[in-house]
């Protein structure tokens, strides 16, 4: 399902190559997934044309959601540094020339720390995070560790 005309506007050339080239995955574009159902499992999905309005039921146990990479970042206010696109700064990146007059502090930033000590970010709105669910649930339980050694140096 595709709420957009095209694929290739927001995704890399060669996953849409992967996609529209595998006999078993059937792209529907204009269109959107409205309702999902099942008894204790996913059994079913509604999908609606975006267009028409009209609705289908169609049979699934699976569903993964890919709804954009826009970090949507701009609530964490002007202190946290960002990219143009609006991924955070992190870590070894804020001693760059760029970002370096944002770093605050004598020590430099530990691996996942934004330009405000003590504050960590994690997964997809890093700049140049890796984008997959592992990688974020690793940081994520990286920065626990973070926390305590930052908590050590105040």
């Amino acid at each position: 399902m595709v709420r957009a005309g095209q694929l290739d506007a927001t995704m890399s050339q060669y996953l849409v190559q992967r996609i529209t080239s595998t006999p078993t995955i059937e792209v529907r574009y204009r269109s959107e997934v409205v309702a999902a159902s099942g008894d204790g499992h996913l059994e079913a999905l509604t999908l609606a044309d975006r267009d028409s309005g009209a609705t289908e039921e169609v049979a699934s146990s699976w569903l993964f959601v890919f709804i954009g990479a826009s970090p949507r970042t701009g609530w964490l206010g002007p202190d946290v540094v960002r990219d143009e696109l609006g991924f955070v700064v992190t870590g070894h990146q804020l001693l760059t020339p760029t970002h370096l007059p944002h770093w605050p502090l004598a020590r430099p930033p530990f691996a996942l720390e934004t330009s405000v000590p003590g504050v960590f970010a994690a997964g997809d709105v890093r700049l140049d995070s890796m984008k997959r669910v592992a990688s974020a649930v690793g940081e994520g339980a990286m920065s626990v560790s973070l926390v305590h050694r930052y908590l050590t140096t105040i």
